[in-house]
């Protein structure tokens, strides 16, 4: 139990570039003090002396503003930087090495008994002011930005932002892709990162993959006429769908290696209104 507690004071040197000595950490963080009180708290619950473990977490909360229930499991070097506001409900689960900032809440959405609060994997960030809601994990090395709503699972090492919170950069390759098109069209796309979600960034995000896009279907289109070479008043519109789609076929074997994937809303144009090529 000493070992662990040891820990629980020193892993706030790794995280908190502030923290100068244990005596500072053990007299000043109040992260650390609800930690510590919470560690005997469920260990009375555990004992079945569930009145006295509230007790023990009521005075953890009015000392701290942080509030913990002792039914909560906790794992190993669990730190709370700066804790004002934050709320862990009874049957949350929470791994090693994970990291909260102020304002969090690990909450339920269901007022039935059993499980209803959130599991968290190890080395889960979660960012001031995040709330993760509902019987639901979040994956190993996962990131809640600040202030998001989580109601859905979580990927493991996938990085959660906004309300309700979606995965940003979730598309494998896209970033790959964006940056080729940026280049193409002469486009420094600052800015442009998986960690650093921002409403210009995100816009200039779907202009590329707009441009990405459409590039891909007038090379569909070119090589469909093409194939059709002097005979285009000849032809079907039938055949002129099936040699887009032939087209369609060999792009995408072509550009394979830069994760070039057309969307729906392609598919949806090569299916749609028939109309005869003129020359």
């Amino acid at each position: 139990m000493f070992a662990q507690i040891k820990e629980d004071i020193y892993c706030v040197f790794d995280r908190d570039p502030a923290s100068r000595t244990v005596i500072e950490v053990l007299t000043t963080y109040p992260g650390t003090h609800a930690l510590l009180i919470h560690r005997l708290a469920h260990w009375l619950w555990n004992k079945k002396l569930k009145w006295l473990a509230r007790v023990f977490s009521y005075i953890g909360r009015w000392f701290t503003g942080i509030e913990i229930h002792p039914g909560a499991t906790i794992g190993r070097r669990f730190f709370i930087d700066h804790g004002t506001g934050v709320v862990i409900g009874e049957t949350a689960e929470i791994g090693d090495d994970v990291t909260l900032y102020h304002g969090v809440t690990l909450g339920g959405t269901s007022w039935n008994k059993g499980k209803r609060h959130p599991t968290v994997h190890n080395n889960v960030v979660v960012g001031a002011g995040a709330k993760i809601l509902g019987p639901i994990v979040v994956g190993e090395n996962a990131r809640i930005g600040s202030n998001a709503v989580v109601v859905k699972e979580v990927p493991a090492g996938a990085t959660m932002v906004g309300i309700p919170a979606r995965q940003v950069g979730k598309k494998a390759g896209i970033a790959d892709v964006r940056k080729a098109t940026a280049d193409k069209i002469g486009f420094d796309a600052y800015g442009v990162t998986d960690d650093l979600p921002d409403p210009v960034v995100e816009a200039i995000d779907k202009m590329l993959d707009h441009i990405h896009e459409t590039d891909a279907r007038f090379e569909e289109m070119r090589c469909a006429l093409r194939k059709l070479g002097e005979h285009v008043d000849k032809m079907e519109p039938l055949e002129v769908d099936g040699l887009m789609a032939e087209c369609r076929g060999q792009i995408k074997g072509e550009t394979a290696g830069d994760d070039q994937v057309l969307t729906d809303d392609s598919a949806a144009v090569s299916q749609g209104p028939k109309s005869v090529v003129k020359a």
